[in-house]
């Protein structure tokens, strides 16, 4: 069965070259010129990513990637013609797992929608990793499961992205360790760091951080190591 893609865009002429280069690598492509519509075919369901234009006429990507993270988890891409790092955070704070800055090449996108289902996968299969391994951790209340894909904060349930689940569980895996900001990209993106990908690590965990109710002073989780990277103490 294909691959479901919602692809939102109000330049019509970049959505159908885009829609065209999807679907040439065999994806099923929703395609929407309005917020609107968009909204209407996310709540039908059945979507495996989204690419969600910022600017949109009626309403904006960053309320329709709101919407979807009320009810799924499935990998959402902004594109923008903005450039400034505020708008990038915001997005990666609200949910996002990625974001292409306009004028792009329609083969990045196709690269980017292949990395982030591959790795949306990856992390929602079931039962493939070897028994030795270890499948969840437990730290002061703090249950994380990887067979089961599940996170649990005092028995209460913590739903999570894909992304985020992959970055807490890296950071429970080296538990007591202090993790460095370039480790735990390229361990959980599988990207070369560069400068600026400091920011997407510092969005990411601040939403891990509101998930777990961390107080934002005293974190009781995931500990901040200024000018290194992060840490959860055993």
């Amino acid at each position: 069965m294909k691959e479901q893609i919602l692809l939102v865009d109000d330049e019509k002429e970049i959505a159908d070259l885009v829609e065209v280069y999807l679907k040439n690598d065999g994806y099923s492509v929703k395609k929407f010129y309005n917020g609107k519509d968009a909204l209407a075919c996310m709540e039908e369901g059945g979507l495996d990513l989204a690419v969600l234009d910022v600017m949109l006429p009626d309403i904006d990507g960053f309320k329709i990637l709101q919407k979807i993270r009320e009810k799924y988890f499935y990998p959402v891409i902004m594109l923008t013609a903005k450039v400034e790092d505020m708008d990038k955070i915001m997005g990666l704070t609200l949910g996002a797992d990625d974001y292409i800055t306009k004028p792009f090449n329609p083969l990045e996108v196709v690269a980017r929608v292949k990395t982030q289902l591959r790795r949306y996968k990856s992390y929602n299969h079931v039962g493939q990793a070897e028994e030795e391994e270890r499948q969840e951790h437990d730290i002061r209340g703090l249950t994380i499961n990887r067979d089961t894909h599940e996170c649990f904060l005092y028995d209460k349930p913590v739903c999570l992205t894909p992304l985020e689940f992959s970055i807490l569980w890296y950071l429970c895996e080296h538990k007591g360790k202090v993790v460095p900001s370039e480790e735990l990209f390229e361990a959980v993106w599988g990207e070369k760091y560069l400068e600026n990908n400091n920011n997407t690590v510092m969005a990411h965990i601040g939403r891990l951080r509101e998930k777990l109710n961390e107080p934002p002073k005293r974190p009781r989780f995931i500990k901040t190591v200024w000018g290194v990277g992060y840490k959860i103490e055993e």
